[in-house]
């Protein structure tokens, strides 16, 4: 399946812990590392100045290792992902985590969040950004779930 949101085109080291990224659809962006790499076992060697450094692309476009080393990867969707989280935003890992914690389906998610079902598939496959009012209403669905009165706010 062809998803150019998560082919990386340019990858580059720029600080410590810190990628720079561009796509295939032309989204670029910066991703800070440090908490990735901090609480993956598997990654402790790529917190090392010298090999993450050597950040290159895997041989499909679709992650990054480093120092050559294959066992030293992280894939794409999640570096998307992750960086549009931390720019503040919502990603499509967001609506797949939602998703997962009520047991929804596509039809069931997307009637709570008055989507259709076509438009909720989009974003949560990333081949469109999801909206802002969008991550917010799952969080508002989520606090209604719990019981939050809306009535005694204002």
């Amino acid at each position: 399946m062809n998803q150019p949101q998560f082919v990386i085109t340019k990858v580059k080291s720029v600080a410590a812990r810190e990628l720079a990224l561009t796509f295939a659809d032309g989204f670029t962006c910066t991703v800070d590392l440090s908490e990735v790499l901090a609480s993956h076992p598997s990654l402790k060697k790529a917190r090392l100045p010298h090999v993450f450094h050597k950040v290159s692309l895997d041989e499909w476009q679709r992650g990054v290792i480093f120092d050559g080393n294959d066992e030293l990867a992280l894939a794409s969707d999640n570096l998307r992902a992750l960086a549009i989280e931390q720019a503040g935003d919502y990603s499509h890992q967001q609506i797949i985590a939602w998703m997962h914690r009520h047991d929804m389906t596509l039809d069931s998610a997307a009637e709570a969040l008055g989507l259709s079902r076509r438009m909720l598939a989009y974003y949560r496959s990333g081949e469109k950004p999801v909206p802002k009012s969008i991550g917010l209403a799952m969080l508002g669905w989520e606090a209604e779930q719990a019981g939050f009165d809306y009535s005694k706010v204002a």
